[in-house]
Order: C-alpha cells, then structure tokens, then sequence
C-alpha cells in the first residue's frame, strides 16, 4: 500500500458521536420548549400566518369530535377493509391539534381533550393488521406522540400512571410492528416508518432506538434510505407512480429529519442539502416545468400537498434558496394550519449568507438512451421498422461497417439477437425499446455472433429486461427483485484462444434484467459512454450477488465513462474480473445491492471523479481472491453513505487512495478500511 490518503472525514452527523451520549430534549419531537413558547408568542401578538393558522385550528378543534377506540386495527389496500383505521388516523390529527391549542391558550378543556384521546386508544389497541397496518401505524404514531410530548411537559395534568399506559401502547402495539421497517414497499412507508420510531424513542428516552432511526434513515436497502429515495438528480423514486405518493414520502423524511433536527441532528443538509433538492424536483414539476427523469415522470395525482411549509422554512433560515418550494408553499399557507404553527423554530433568524438552490449532481449526468438528441444517421444506413426483421438486416450488414438503425418503437425479439462484426446498430433514443419476447425461452437480449467478434458498435437504443414494456401505475410493484424470470440484456462471451475487440456501448440503456445487464468476458478495447444501466442483476441463478449491472471478466484497456449503475437489486454497480487497464471516471455508481465497484484479481485500474453513494456494503472493494488487486488509483471520487466502508480493499498490492471525499459511509468513525490481510469474503 502507497501514496497519498485523503479522506474528508468531517461527517456531516459530527453529533453523533456527542449527541447521541446526551440526553434528550423534551419536549422535543418536532419542536422543542423555546420553539412551542415562540410559537406562541406569535399568535399571541397577533403575527401573521401563524394567527390565521391558528384561528383556521381552533375552529376545527371547536367541533364535535368522538373517540372511538378499536382493539384490531385492520386496514386493507384502498381502505379495504377498514376497521377503526380512520377513527384511529383521526383522533391522532385531533389529539395533536387539541394538544397545541391547549399550549397557546392554557384552556384546561383542551388538554383534557387530547388527553381523554390518548388514554382511550393505550388500553384498548391491541395489534394492526392488513396491507397497511405498517403504514397506518407509521401515520399515526408520531402524531400522537407529538401530542403526548406536549402534554407531558406542560403540565397539562396528565396522570403518571396514564403516561405509563400510552408508553406501554407505544412499546407492545408499534414499536414491534415497526422496528423491522419495510424498504421492499415504495419508499414512503419507511419515511413514514422512521419518523414514527424517531418519535418514539424520544417519547420513550430510548438512544439506541433513535440511533437505529437515523442509520436507517441514512444507509437502509431497497427503497429505505433517503438516498433510495430521492436520487443525485432530484428524481424520487416514486416520481413514476404519482405525485401524490412522491409528496407523501417527501414529508415523511421532512418529518423524520424534524424530529432529528430537533434533538440536535442534522439530515437536513446532508449530501447537499439533498431532502431539499428532492422537493425542488417534484415541485418544479408540479409547478408545470418538468426536470429529466430517467422514468416517465407521472402526471396523476398532481395536487398540491400540505407538505411544503416545514422544509421550506428551515431551509430558507439556513440561507438555502428554495424558489419552487416557495411558491408552493405559499399556495398552500392561506388554508393551511398546524403545519404553519409546527414550522416555527425560535432558533431561525435572517440567514447571513444566501446559497444557490440545490442542483443536481453534474457526475454521470444525463446518461442513457435519452442523453442527446437524436443524432444524423449514415446515408447508407439499414433502416428497420418495428414489424421488420433486425436479424436480417444485421446479416446484411454484417463485416461491412455499415449501420443498422431502429426506428422509434418497440421491437420485440423473436429470439436473442446475434451481432456479427464490424457493424452499428443503433436506435432513436429513449423511443427504439428492445424487447426480448418472453414466450422465447431466451434469456439474453444480445449475444455475440463470432467468437472473436470486432469493431461493433451500440448506441442510442433502450433493452427493456423485464417481461413487461410498461411498468405500470406502480413501478414499485414489477420491480426487477420481485420478479420471477431470469433474463438478461447483453452477454459477449469469447471462447479460449479467442479475443473480442473494439466494442464500443454508447447511450445506451438497460434496464430490469435479473441476469446481468452487461456482461462482456475476454475483449479488449472496450468502450462505454454515457450509458444507463439501472435495476440489472437479481437473485435468479446461479445466485445473488453474482449478477450485476455491469460485469467484466478478463478485459484490458477498457474505458467507462459518464455512465450511471444503479439500482442492482443484489448485485453491484460495476463488477471487474481479471481485468487491466481500466478507467472508470465521471461515473454514478448509486443505490445498488451490493458494492458500488467490486475488483476481483485487477491490475492497473483507475477510478476517478465518480459519485459512489447508498450501495449497500462499501463503495469500492478491492477482493482478495488468490493474488489481490495490484497497481489501483482511486482519487478525487466523492463516496458517501454506502451502508459499508467508503473503501475496503483486503492484501491489495500499490493501492493509491488521493482526494477521496468520503462521508457518512457506515462506519462512522473508520471511513476505509485498508487491510494487507489477504482475507477472503464468506458469505
């Protein structure tokens, strides 16, 4: 091991290593004592919004309301069933706004409202059950527990031994159905999940629980994370389902990181202020100026939410400008209520230093199919239409140099494609889709045609994995981890003897393949630009975390460039065996199962100014398998909040490590980890 290492360790949650040893602050789920009595003083005086929010919560508080506690709570999809589902949703919503209209005008009545509903529900619940049961449970929680904080520490008379019983209800009833999460749901439900166990562990003085809540929040699978959630670009992870749901998992991690915030931990501005550049997006659309999405963004559901005021705010005070979220927020705040009081913080004032809106990562950004327009095809090009034969046309163009083109549309495969050298076959973007017919029993998409197959060229075309061209309403639900089909997008093999050279993949996208997306074993010179490789590599055989987005196997001089791999469901981004001369550079390697890059037995590798965040074990490995990695570069590459190490790398040989800026990966204090142990992986 040699050469220079820097690694940024100044992690943005610095707290947690003081904070966390401290006690909590009560009250002190979404705010604290000076905030709730500043709050205050602002109705009081009369100020504006906060009076006309609160006259619009006072009179909804003044109506008729009856408890009605159930035992089993059941909830189905859609509501169906529902049984005490929204007799429990309401009276925390009643409890909560009961709870701070008793802190604003010390009325007994009030309190004695909130009160009267908290201890109906703690002896009376017993357990949740249906599609929704985690989510009801998550909703509801932490309004209650808001409004318990609150009567708590207000001396609003509540009794210790009815305190006792709602921490039993909290304890016995929701924390065992919560504390597992649930990231294989959109990711709404564990925004939703974490903000509830936040809110708990505050109520209950329970560090290990809130500590467990912002490491799920940072570093959970799947859909968990805040980072599975809304993407380097601003895109959310369920921008493609509606926007009703992507405002709903917004304030849910809005909410989360209130009730961290208020304790002394900042999510808020982790990863450039990343929650914020999440409701930038999704507002920027619903204001009518849509972003890229590498989905089809969804136009339903496009109402705006009550979910702005809160983020908007504390952003705003820390000199963050928010201009979409502004106005949305301010077409919400004349009918709005308690989210306008909860907003407020005593500790916000005038920012000193105004900051830029949020932008979306520049690193590997716009990639894919959809990355340029459409480029000027060869006056001798083979044009092929959706009903014709791309296989012919291939042989004809077959060692001639010649181009294939795809026009726009789906072209489904009859059988795997088998690509002869020397040609091009290109496409018309994010319009000409690939589509293996399913009822083929072929699993590739894309094979190659020669053992020592040379000089071919794809570009500008999408290989649609799944066994599906639509994903449907809920893209969440046709995932590639849930499918059961084994398929795959483009596998070159050589055979011993035999080298593949000169292959070139430029703007090219495939998607949801449980086999590997790409996988190309003994080539050399091999080039990949401004690819798209998302949602490639699941658990079909031989087996998890063997297939990945991207695979090499005994490949020199290879180039991958300005790509993104995302999304593996178990593999990782991109995977190199027995490889040499690689660069990897300006690539987003995000969001996948397993390691970001895994090297297994490579020499002269460098991997450099790439973004490297929320894969779920280290954002580089370096594998000892007999011999170690020798002569690999990692510099200037930004790695944060990979579940694991930012870089692991076990008995690897003159391993430089420069200019690495590496936060919030899951060892918070050991941000690498650099062994000359020739360890091999068990697991």
């Amino acid at each position: 091991f040699a050469g220079n290492i820097f690694c940024s360790l100044v992690f943005i949650l610095a707290c947690a290593a003081t904070c966390f040893s401290q006690q909590f602050i009560h009250p002190g789920v979404a705010q604290n004592d000076k905030d709730l009595a500043y709050m205050k003083a602002q109705v009081i005086a009369g100020m504006q919004t906060y009076k006309a929010a609160y006259d619009r919560l006072k009179k909804a508080t003044d109506t008729v309301f009856v408890v009605k506690p159930a035992t089993h709570v059941l909830r189905g999809p859609y509501g169906r069933p529902n049984i005490g589902g929204d007799d429990l949703s309401k009276s925390a919503n009643m409890a909560y706004n009961y709870a701070l209209v008793w802190y604003i005008t010390r009325d007994q009545s009030y309190a004695d409202k909130a009160i009267a509903i908290l201890n109906a529900w703690s002896p009376v619940l017993q357990d949740f059950d249906y599609n929704d049961a985690k989510l009801l449970a998550a909703w509801t929680g932490h309004l209650l527990c808001n409004a318990a904080e609150i009567l708590r520490y207000s001396n609003a008379g509540w009794r210790q031994s009815d305190i006792e019983a709602f921490s039993h209800l909290l304890m016995t009833v929701y924390y065992p159905l919560l504390r597992f999460y649930f990231p294989q749901a959109n990711g709404n439900w564990d925004g939703a999940i974490i903000h509830t166990i936040l809110a708990i562990a505050v109520f209950t003085d329970n560090k290990a629980m809130f500590n467990n809540a912002v490491d799920h929040y940072l570093h959970a699978p799947v859909n968990g994370s805040l980072f599975k959630y809304i993407y380097p670009n601003g895109q959310c992870q369920e921008s493609g389902r509606d926007q009703a749901h992507v405002q709903l998992g917004l304030g849910e991690f809005a909410g989360a990181a209130q009730v961290a915030y208020t304790q002394g931990v900042d999510l808020f501005s982790i990863a450039g202020n990343r929650l914020a550049l999440g409701y930038e997006y999704t507002a920027k659309y619903l204001l009518g100026k849509p972003p890229h999405c590498y989905c089809t963004i969804s136009n339903r559901a496009t109402s705006l939410r009550d979910d702005y005021e809160y983020v908007y705010r504390h952003y705003t005070a820390r000199g963050v400008q928010m201009p979409f979220t502004a106005m949305a927020a301010d077409s919400i705040r004349p009918t709005a209520t308690r989210s306008v009081l909860t907003a407020v913080r005593q500790s916000y004032g005038k920012p000193s230093v105004k900051s830029s809106p949020p932008a979306p990562s520049g690193t590997g950004y716009i990639a894919g199919a959809g990355a340029s327009p459409a480029m000027k095809f060869p006056a001798d090009a083979i044009i092929v239409n959706t009903s014709q034969s791309i296989q012919d046309a291939l042989n004809m163009a077959a060692g001639t140099g010649r181009w294939v083109v795809l026009k726009a549309g789906i072209h489904t495969l009859p059988t795997t494609l088998q690509l002869p050298s020397r040609v091009t076959l290109a496409g018309e973007g994010l319009g000409t889709i690939l589509f293996l017919d399913p009822s083929s029993g072929a699993r590739e998409a894309i094979v190659n045609a020669d053992a020592d197959m040379q000089a071919v060229t794809i570009r500008n075309l999408v290989i649609e994995g799944s066994t599906r061209t639509s994903p449907g309403t809920d893209p969440n639900t046709h995932r590639s981890f849930k499918g059961a089909y084994n398929r795959a997008g483009i596998l070159f093999r050589s055979q011993y003897g035999k080298n593949m050279k000169d292959i070139t993949l430029q703007q090219v996208t495939i998607q949801n393949c449980t086999f590997n997306g790409l996988l190309i074993s003994g080539a050399s010179n091999v080039t990949i630009a401004r690819c798209d490789f998302n949602e490639n590599g699941g658990n079909v055989v031989p087996g998890p975390r063997l297939q990945h987005n991207v695979l090499l196997s005994k490949c020199n001089r290879v180039s991958i460039t300005g790509s993104r791999m995302a999304t593996s469901p178990f593999g990782s981004g991109i995977a190199l065996a027995h490889c040499s001369e690689v660069i990897v550079t300006d690539c987003e390697i995000a969001r996948n199962g397993w390691y970001g890059l895994l090297l297994q037995e490579c020499n002269n590798i460098t991997i450099k100014s790439n973004l490297l965040e929320a894969n779920d074990r280290s954002g580089v490995m370096l594998e000892f398998l007999r011999k170690g990695n020798t002569n690999v570069q990692v510099n200037n590459n930004l790695i944060h909040y990979n579940a694991g190490y930012g870089i692991e790398t076990n008995a690897a040989l003159n391993t430089i490590l420069g200019n690495n800026r590496m936060v919030g990966n899951g060892n918070l204090n050991q941000q690498q980890k650099i062994s000359s142990a020739p360890f091999i992986l068990m697991e």
